[in-house]
């Protein structure tokens, strides 16, 4: 595929590089840190195959190498994936039709829906999201295995600084939704309640206890009506 130096395909050619570039170091974290915390190498591999979805990825391994019950990490991992549910209804045309639009469905990510919403032609829309969905689904299941070959010959993996990008993308999930003061408060409540619930439940539930904050956020917006 070609495009002339100084194009908007060249240019979101070039943004595509970067994100697969970045996808790939946050893949590598995570295979390194499910195998070290004593998960077969298959395992995070075939989730980034199948599941391909980072947030709710980390998300469960997070409950599960706490100690936490599996099914407790699935519900969070399927909490977090409901974004993609007005993902879907925003880009209709973007997906295609048919045996396409499942393998369309599959590749819907963070990414992909940005780069696709940042277009402004229809066929920069697909261009966008077919080039980033791709790219990401190439590049996050061989970062996974690549980091979970480091996991089996780096015991631990602090040593490298990989579990330092764990907290840092889950965090990365959630900024741009923290700049809105009432998702802020319901973020503010939920981790106050997992932190109060952590010496008393047992490991996993915390987090569920935690989705009681976004109660906060879903409430009805209180409109001003002036006199």
């Amino acid at each position: 595929m070609r495009f002339p130096p100084g194009s908007p395909e060249r240019a979101l050619l070039t943004d595509v590089a970067l994100v697969a570039l970045a996808v790939t170091a946050i893949a590598l974290s995570y295979g390194a840190t499910a195998v070290a915390g004593g998960l077969p190498l298959w395992f995070p591999v075939l989730l980034s195959c199948v599941v391909l979805a980072g947030g709710a990825e980390f998300l469960f391994l997070g409950v599960v190498l706490a100690g936490g019950n599996p099914l407790a990490g699935m519900a969070a991992g399927l909490l977090v994936n409901s974004r993609h549910l007005p993902y879907g209804l925003a880009l209709p045309d973007v997906l295609g039709r048919g045996p396409r639009r499942l393998l369309g469905v599959h590749l819907m990510n963070d990414e992909s829906v940005a780069m696709a919403i940042a277009q402004d032609t229809p066929h920069r829309k697909r261009l966008a999201y077919w080039l980033c969905g791709l790219a990401v689904s190439t590049c996050w299941p061989l970062g996974t295995a690549l980091g979970g070959l480091i996991g089996t010959l780096v015991p631990d993996t602090a040593a490298l600084g990989l579990d330092a990008v764990f907290p840092a993308v889950l965090l990365a999930l959630i900024a741009d939704s923290l700049r809105d003061s009432t998702t802020r408060a319901g973020a503010v409540i939920g981790a106050v309640l997992a932190l109060a619930a952590t010496p008393v439940l047992p490991a996993g539930l915390p987090v569920l206890i935690a989705i009681l904050g976004a109660l906060v956020a879903l409430r009805e917006p209180k409109v001003r009506v002036a006199a």
